[in-house]
């Protein structure tokens, strides 16, 4: 009796708290709605071909294959500087009979996608002029053939030479980023640094604050003179601090463990990670006034920070619907997913995401300034 008594009471409470009933129902609906739209939406992978003195019949057949785009340049550093400002995947050039093929390689998926489509148009290429080249000679051999004796047609055609192969071109590759054995996870691992950075910042400052509400502090804090701005600069400030260690330790660990190449500044790496971890300490603390328990606090984890994984970036959304690519924007991750994906794999300068970082800071001056509107419910001064 007890032990339904304990059950009975346990259930009452869970009922009478309507938020935390639609955190854990709705929560897992949502997640499951997103996941199918981002992974449904997302089937093709379209690339881009850059040639440099490609034959028109090898441009024609790669360009008929499906979900690739061949775009022509004159020269090889006009190709380059298209590749260098993200409008091409992978350069084709052709010198003699021979192909040199140069890959972004920022994304496997792209790199495997160029290979087939270059087999497939080589390949189309070759048997083509095999048919036209065999189509000339046998019609050559047939009127030359008209011309003799039958005993001399029939001898000619059991001696006939088989057709000399053409020369096979020879084909090397190379990548701007990493190797052959760069796979989807490198594309992955600047998104995934920041999601990190992201989210254990977020954890630690807002399930700290909560203790700190819960138990009493923040109301003997209100109680005092003391500002709510200084109060929130005062809670940043040193959260601020743990969160600096704790970003670069995961950066330094993601890179130096991990073994992953970065050809840009690995400080610049550090500083947009920063930004992005004050931008989550702010949303941490403000999500702790909207707790009212560490367990309300853990359901806005599959709600607010886990759906930001999907809109990061870590999924190509070029081929998803305009609408789901808008949400994006609306995701701090999204600009420091970009940022350190630039600065890691094509080696571009801090300055040149100032875009990206400014997003971030208007993140963190909005986050803050809510934060201290959020202290009145507490204390009305």
């Amino acid at each position: 009796m007890r032990t339904f008594a304990i059950m009975k009471r346990v259930l009452t409470e869970m009922l009478r708290d309507k938020r935390s009933l639609a955190l854990m129902f709705l929560a897992p609906i949502l997640v499951l709605w997103l996941m199918s739209v981002i992974f449904t939406a997302n089937s093709t992978t379209n690339v881009e071909v850059g040639t440099v003195g490609v034959t028109t019949s090898v441009s024609t057949n790669l360009d008929r294959v499906k979900h690739v785009n061949v775009q022509h340049y004159a020269s090889q550093a006009n190709a380059k500087k298209a590749m260098k400002a993200d409008k091409i995947d992978a350069i084709i050039h052709k010198t003699g009979n021979d192909y040199s093929l140069t890959y972004a390689n920022t994304d496997s998926s792209k790199t495997s996608a160029v290979k087939m489509a270059f087999k497939s148009a080589l390949t189309q290429t070759n048997i083509n002029q095999m048919k036209t080249q065999l189509g000339v000679a046998q019609k050559t051999i047939g009127k030359l053939q008209a011309t003799l004796p039958t005993p001399v047609q029939k001898q000619m055609q059991q001696q006939m030479p088989t057709q000399k192969k053409a020369a096979t071109p020879q084909i090397t590759n190379h990548y701007v980023y990493g190797d052959s054995s760069t796979g989807f996870f490198d594309k992955m691992l600047p998104i995934l640094m920041g999601f990190f950075v992201f989210f254990f910042v977020f954890l630690i400052s807002g399930m700290a604050l909560l203790k700190e509400r819960t138990s009493g502090t923040l109301s003997r804090l209100l109680a005092t003179p003391v500002r709510r701005s200084e109060i929130v600069f005062g809670y940043m400030g040193s959260y601020g601090i743990l969160a600096i260690f704790q970003t670069i330790l995961i950066v330094m660990a993601t890179i130096w463990l991990l073994g992953v190449e970065v050809v840009g500044n690995v400080i610049s790496i550090i500083v947009i990670n920063l930004i992005l971890a004050l931008v989550a300490l702010a949303f941490g603390i403000l999500l702790s006034t909207f707790a009212n328990s560490e367990f309300q606090m853990m359901q806005f984890i599959p709600i607010l920070i886990i759906p930001q994984i999907f809109f990061s970036g870590i999924i190509p959304m070029d081929s998803m619907a305009s609408w789901i690519q808008d949400i994006s924007y609306i995701i701090p991750i999204k600009y420091s997913g970009d940022a350190v994906t630039g600065i890691m794999m094509q080696g571009k300068s801090l300055f040149t995401f100032g875009g990206d970082i400014g997003v971030l800071l208007i993140f963190l001056v909005v986050l803050t300034f809510l934060n201290i509107r959020g202290l009145r419910r507490y204390r009305k001064v």
